[in-house]
């Protein structure tokens, strides 16, 4: 089963108590290389999103981000600064003697002196049943986002596949036409190799069967029979593997490097007039090949 590395997925959920969001990135890569940013508040799902990532993705760089936020209120805090006002009682005391001032603070006269009250706000109990059905939500998020991306990996896959597919019918029809030339070409050298002893018999006194012999070694040479079936049966791995449930990307990859070792050794011993340019033609789809199976995983 081909399915592409690279893909995108963004999901998200509201409720009176909080809002959580889901986002995941991948792109190629080698091995699997998840990375994380998941909220303190919920780092006990971490063990469990690497266990959800790992089922749908066997290779690829993944980013994934979940983010959370409280929609509960937080308590106020007001606090007088109670140093600061047995300082102020004092002053006043002393400005009251001199007959600077009189009358006594109020508490508006209080909120105008920044020192004399601090308000902050205090963070919400945490509640444990509160905090286990945020865990669970994330889990769950995580799973929608995860097959999300599966969807889209998925579709980019089957283009892919697609373009593999027509890339791999076209390499094999060259092969299968590189055997033709190659046939025809090793016909011609051992016509050839015949042709020319008969020339050279009338001042060669040679043994007719060694010299027989020797023909049909060096036109064996350029027998590529072998190679083209051992090619045959990469054709007919591929598309097992390509039709399997099992991730194939990277055995897809050593395929295609046998395929290649196979194509460059019929190059090196096949003889004919057309080979050659088939040869080209072949090892320019396998690269192509090749360049396009980096992106499956």
């Amino acid at each position: 089963m081909i399915k592409s590395m690279t893909g995108f997925a963004s999901v998200a959920q509201e409720d009176d108590g909080a809002s959580m969001a889901v986002t995941i990135r991948a792109v190629n890569h080698r091995f699997l290389d998840l990375q994380l940013r998941i909220p303190q508040s919920l780092s006990a799902v971490e063990s469990d999103v690497r266990a959800l990532v790992a089922k749908h993705v066997a290779r690829g760089r993944v980013e994934l981000n979940l983010s959370l936020q409280l929609r509960q209120t937080p308590a106020i805090e007001v606090e007088f600064n109670d140093q600061f006002g047995r300082a102020l009682e004092a002053a006043l005391d002393q400005a009251r003697g001199r007959g600077l001032v009189t009358g006594v603070l109020t508490p508006g006269d209080l909120l105008r002196l920044p020192q004399a009250l601090s308000i902050r706000e205090r963070p919400p109990v945490e509640d444990a049943a509160v905090t286990a059905a945020l865990i669970e939500s994330g889990r769950q998020l995580v799973g929608r986002a995860l097959g999300e991306l599966d969807t889209m990996r998925s579709r980019e896959g089957a283009h892919l596949r697609r373009d593999l597919d027509a890339r791999k019918s076209a390499v094999a029809d060259l092969v299968e036409r590189i055997a033709v030339a190659a046939e025809e070409g090793r016909k011609a050298m051992e016509q050839r190799l015949i042709e020319r002893v008969t020339e050279l018999r009338t001042v060669l006194q040679a043994d007719e069967t060694l010299v027989a012999q020797e023909i049909a070694r060096t036109a064996a040479r350029s027998d590529i029979s072998e190679e083209t079936a051992r090619f045959r049966g990469h054709v007919a791995h591929w598309d097992a593997l390509v039709e399997g449930d099992e991730p194939c990307g990277r055995k897809l990859d050593f395929l295609l490097q046998e395929m290649n070792r196979e194509v460059n050794t019929m190059g090196s011993k096949a003889d004919g007039l057309r080979v050659s340019e088939l040869i080209i033609a072949a090892k320019a789809e396998l690269e192509k090949m090749r360049e396009q199976v980096q992106n499956a995983e």
